[in-house]
């Protein structure tokens, strides 16, 4: 480890003891009530929803199984959540608060609001805005941080989430509209190995992008179907998915990648010259594409 990412580690660990102190979560009783913070934290989130796929909420914080059935444990025996079979499906748990969960989530969001008081009343006008502009800055930072990429079939259901909101909005922002039969883009089969794969990224175990690479026999790579949903853009998403997709393609020994965008994807043409992608002459007859561009890669770069 060199002596910059040492001094960037060790301001890290002060930033985590000065967070962790003033906040409060090295009592066991968090704002003043007698469970941890880890039951708090979760009564809270189970209270997001009416109903909470126990999976999916698991997922969402990054916890794994047995802490979060020991955690639901301790919040039913209180009398706080109620865990039961989904009505449709048996082999699924689910969660919800119950009255007197309403009750105790309704407390630790006032406390809450208390804590958060109790750390800018101290700060001038100014000192206040400052900090509130680091945090959000640090909140989208450390999100960015928390978000993986993973190699799906496009069968899968988040790929096929990812894929409908993408072609929604492509009809939304293309003058002509957008119809996916009318479109170049490759069946599901053309995504699979070995002709090609299928990536998504998840924040929070739910969906928040997608990006494929096909790998055609003596052709180049290209990158199809790229997209991040909208809550998620300035996380670097875009950017993470073209150097993963340039990884995999060059180690399947690649030596070019290609894509194609439509002329209202303005940002997405920025981000392509941004990362080395030059443009060149149509490649394809693809109907909706106004850009066509080519990139380098592996040993040819």
């Amino acid at each position: 480890m060199n002596a910059e990412r040492i001094e960037q580690v060790s301001r890290v660990r002060r930033f985590n003891r000065t967070v962790t102190e003033r906040v409060g979560v090295l009592h066991d009783g968090y704002l003043g009530r007698d469970r941890p913070i880890g039951e708090a934290r979760l009564l809270w989130e189970i209270g997001e929803r009416d109903q909470q796929d126990v999976r999916r909420l698991r997922e969402r914080l990054g916890l794994d199984s047995g802490y979060v059935s020991r955690l639901l444990r301790a919040l039913e025996s209180d009398g706080l959540v109620a865990v039961e079979p989904h009505p449709r499906d048996r082999r699924v748990r689910t969660v919800r608060l119950t009255e007197a969960g309403r009750a105790e989530r309704g407390l630790l969001d006032e406390r809450s609001d208390e804590l958060a008081g109790s750390l800018l009343e101290p700060l001038n006008s100014a000192q206040r805005a400052r900090l509130v502009a680091a945090m959000a800055e640090v909140d989208r930072l450390l999100t960015a941080s928390t978000v993986t990429l993973d190699a799906v079939d496009p069968g899968h259901p988040d790929a096929e989430y990812c894929l409908r909101a993408y072609f929604t909005e492509l009809q939304e922002r293309f003058d002509t509209g957008f119809d996916p039969a009318q479109s170049l883009l490759p069946d599901a089969g053309g995504l699979r190995p070995p002709h090609g794969l299928f990536l998504v990224a998840r924040a929070h175990g739910e969906p928040v992008g997608c990006a494929g690479l096909k790998l055609p026999a003596g052709a180049p790579a290209e990158i199809k179907r790229m997209w991040v949903a909208p809550a998620a853009r300035g996380l670097g998403l875009g950017r993470r998915f073209l150097a993963e997709l340039e990884r995999l393609a060059a180690g399947e020994g690649r030596t070019v990648l290609r894509l194609d965008t439509n002329k209202a994807l303005d940002a997405a043409i920025g981000l392509y010259h941004s990362c080395g992608f030059e443009e060149v002459p149509a490649f394809n007859d693809e109907p909706y594409a106004h850009h066509w561009f080519e990139k380098r890669i592996g040993r040819a770069a």
